[in-house]
């Protein structure tokens, strides 16, 4: 092969590399944050976009879709001095991506940390009765200062459920 044609093909596959790094498809439901040498430029919506190959990256893409985190069973206090077991799920949606990339450094384990935080002292004001009897409104009052709080991060607390409530061995065998 004449020494031009290797060149050419050789300037083809660049230009189809450079077009595959500069083409960028986001999948509906996700958006994408998009950092200039490492400073935040832009969020893609769904769909495709051309980013400059190099400069721009693609740091993050999010889901937008509500999630469930199921918790595993945490052991509280009661005010009547009493470990009880309770397992809880929470949904969630990011609102604003932007600040959900950026404000907190994993809002899953934050959320988790708060929640089992935000139980015990509920929890912890309620003696054994009114903790088995108020499952509602410990749903509500854990799901106010969840979403206040993560409010800050753009993520929206839709809803709480405490999944199980279990007293101790003993409690239960005598009920």
């Amino acid at each position: 092969m004449p020494v031009p044609t290797i060149l050419l093909i050789a300037l083809v596959v660049v230009v189809v590399m450079l077009l595959a790094a500069t083409l960028k498809i986001i999948r509906q439901q996700q958006v994408a944050i998009v950092e200039r040498l490492g400073k935040f430029r832009k969020v893609l919506d769904p769909g495709p976009h051309l980013v400059v190959p190099v400069l721009d990256q693609i740091r993050y893409a999010l889901d937008m879709r509500e999630e469930v985190v199921p918790f595993p069973p945490q052991g509280v206090i009661t005010e009547d001095n009493l470990i009880v077991s309770i397992d809880s799920v929470i949904y969630f949606q990011i609102v604003d991506p932007v600040r959900a990339a950026y404000e907190a450094q994993n809002y899953r384990a934050a959320i988790e940390q708060l929640a089992m935080t935000t139980l015990r002292n509920i929890i912890g004001g309620m003696d054994l009765e009114a903790t088995l009897t108020s499952r509602e409104e410990i749903n509500k009052r854990l799901r106010a200062v969840l979403d206040e709080a993560t409010g800050k991060w753009g993520i929206k607390v839709n809803r709480v459920e405490l999944r199980t409530i279990e007293p101790p061995p003993t409690i239960r065998d005598a009920m």
